[in-house]
């Protein structure tokens, strides 16, 4: 099954969910990277979670940039979503490699770091973005994007995320759900709710045995009925090309472009997102550099 997105709401009105199936998307991000295991599995939970929230934004040309910085050796784990919930982004370091928990899980929480913030940034078209920061809870990141919910929108929510990382590397399953109480919730519901995600299977045991992503969310709200709303593609999608690189570079202005002509010969820039190297020659920095000083710049 390709990776795909769902958005449910269940039929008494009280509770919206959404689910994800981001395995492919994962595993695109692991080889771009050259992700370790411990990195797969956090940026794939962010990945996750940031197309999950991503897609619940509504306008064309939208975005929304999980950002967390938890002090660990990972450094700054990245996940940009478009408003349709296709992502891409990447870890500060992803050679790390730390030893499984006692558990026998990976140590994300460990990778990621538990001092420091996860931040929401919502690019909405506006004049200035929608920012949103929380200290982490624990940086295993699902919590912490539940927490971010309660603490920064007020609003309910469980979040649960995971990666299943093969003994090659490779990704065997991920993807996660996000599960909102609306208001007048009463009391029962929270608590079938709340004992619906205590008695099911882990992410990545429920989508390993199916990768279909309202069987997720049947297997964790099972005493509610679910009507689903939309069922959508998602993928790993770089939005960078050889045109915005070029605006990135006038936008340094001339003074600088001329340094690195001097020093370099030329410009060569590697997309942080896919690893694409844009490679620009002395004779196209001097014709970027005239058009500034035409212009002033």
């Amino acid at each position: 099954m390709n990776d795909c997105i769902v958005r449910t709401m269940t039929t008494d009105g009280f509770v919206k969910a959404s689910a994800v199936c981001s395995r492919a998307l994962t595993e695109r991000a692991r080889t771009i990277h050259n992700l370790s295991p411990v990195a797969t599995a956090a940026l794939g939970r962010a990945l996750s979670g940031a197309s999950m929230m991503g897609n619940a934004l509504k306008g064309q040309g939208e975005s929304l940039t999980l950002q967390i910085k938890g002090g660990g050796p990972l450094g700054t784990v990245l996940a940009v979503s478009d408003a349709e919930g296709n992502v891409r982004g990447y870890v500060g370091d992803g050679s790390v490699d730390l030893p499984l928990r006692p558990d026998g899980k990976l140590d994300v929480g460990g990778a990621v770091g538990r001092d420091g913030t996860l931040t929401v940034i919502k690019d909405l078209g506006l004049k200035e973005p929608y920012v949103g920061t929380i200290d982490l809870l624990g940086g295993e990141i699902a919590e912490d994007i539940a927490a971010y919910f309660v603490e920064s929108e007020q609003i309910p929510t469980a979040c649960g995320l995971g990666v299943l990382v093969d003994r090659d590397r490779s990704v065997l399953a991920a993807g996660g759900y996000l599960i909102q109480l609306l208001p007048g919730a009463p009391e029962d519901v929270i608590a079938k709710v709340e004992g619906g995600i205590y008695a099911a299977p882990s992410v990545t045991q429920l989508l390993k045995d199916d990768p279909d992503p309202a069987r997720l969310l049947r297997s964790v709200l099972s005493d509610f009925e679910l009507e689903v709303l939309e069922t959508a593609p998602v993928e790993y999608r770089c939005y960078c090309s050889r045109e915005r690189t070029e605006r990135a570079l006038l936008s340094l202005g001339s003074a600088e472009l001329e340094d690195m002509l001097r020093e370099q010969g030329g410009a060569e820039l590697t997309c942080q997102f896919c690893d694409r190297v844009h490679v620009f020659s002395a004779d196209e920095l001097r014709v970027m550099i005239a058009d500034l000083k035409a212009k002033g710049k």
